[in-house]
């Protein structure tokens, strides 16, 4: 038997969506079509590449291996097939962020690199695994919140963004003279936009300064922290680097807590080592270090 590119194609759906079922109803299949058609890859390759679970399907450490490869085999028949149809064919890079770094980070890139000679395909997800579709080839650029180093990752700190206390133009406490406390903060509704441990520790902080029980709502992601505050009248905490544009309007204001613990959400951009450089990769990691330095420039100001 040879291998066929669209088991191919399949091998990087299931490796991205995580789930037989997902790659199924991608191409209108059953999920035993899906499972078929793995089992012939598998047994042509001599490896196992899924370790299946209730949850999904996980790539072994034989299927990570190989992806790259896939990965390679798929974009240059992409690529012929464009070429065929006239079209001129670019590089393609797929980067991939946290949620809450969505509108900090991805509108500012596509703007800097409107006329550059590559396309972009932007998605979502957490950092663990955004680290390993780096390390499979899946994902060509990341931005991350700090995580353990893997090897075969650059990693770069981009910007370090303090974790700040915010509250819409005409909520009571933006009027009031700064700095506040803690004590003065609890009295009204909360909700942190849940960025680790640390927040937890801030709840049990706010919990304890309070004189009345009331809930305090941690929220993901990001935008979702700012419309409670920008509409509903909520005291959020969250990092600064989410709502920078805000706080330049003034529609959001940003309260001097002189209790608050000096909390940071530090964002990182990783990529895959290579030995030869890739032209369109540089462009987007020279693009993400100027727009570092715009936050720095914003916060600064």
């Amino acid at each position: 038997m040879s291998i066929v590119l669209s088991d191919l194609s399949l091998l990087l759906d299931i490796a991205e969506l995580g789930s037989f079922s997902q790659a199924a109803a991608k191409r209108g299949w059953s999920q035993p079509q899906v499972s078929q058609r793995v089992q012939a890859l598998e047994l042509e390759l001599g490896v196992c590449l899924f370790h299946r679970h209730r949850r999904g399907a996980e790539p072994t450490a034989a299927c990570l291996a190989f992806l790259p490869s896939a990965q390679q085999a798929a974009s240059a028949l992409e690529q012929g097939r464009e070429i065929l149809q006239g079209t001129p064919a670019l590089p393609c890079l797929r980067l991939s962020c946290l949620p809450s770094l969505t509108s900090a980070v991805f509108g500012p890139l596509l703007l800097d690199l409107v006329e550059a000679p590559l396309e972009i395909r932007c998605d979502t997800d957490h950092s663990s695994q955004i680290m390993q579709n780096l390390l499979s080839g899946l994902v060509q650029v990341g931005f991350v919140l700090r995580c353990p180093a893997m090897a075969g990752i650059h990693m770069e700190t981009l910007w370090r963004s303090p974790i700040v206390a915010v509250a819409a133009a005409g909520h009571p406490l933006a009027e009031r003279a700064q700095p506040l406390y803690l004590e003065e903060a609890a009295a009204y509704r909360i909700a942190p936009q849940y960025w680790g441990v640390e927040c937890d520790e801030l709840i049990r902080r706010l919990r304890l300064a309070r004189t009345v029980a009331q809930p305090i709502h941690a929220v993901q992601p990001a935008s979702a922290a700012r419309e409670l505050a920008l509409r509903h009248g909520f005291l959020c905490f969250m990092p600064e680097l989410s709502i920078q544009s805000d706080l330049a309007d003034g529609v959001l204001r940003r309260l001097q807590i002189a209790d608050l613990p000096a909390w940071q959400w530090e964002v990182t951009m990783a990529w895959r080592a290579g030995k030869r450089r890739d032209e369109g990769k540089a462009l987007v990691l020279d693009a993400a270090r100027a727009l570092a330095g715009r936050w720095a420039s914003m916060a600064s100001g």
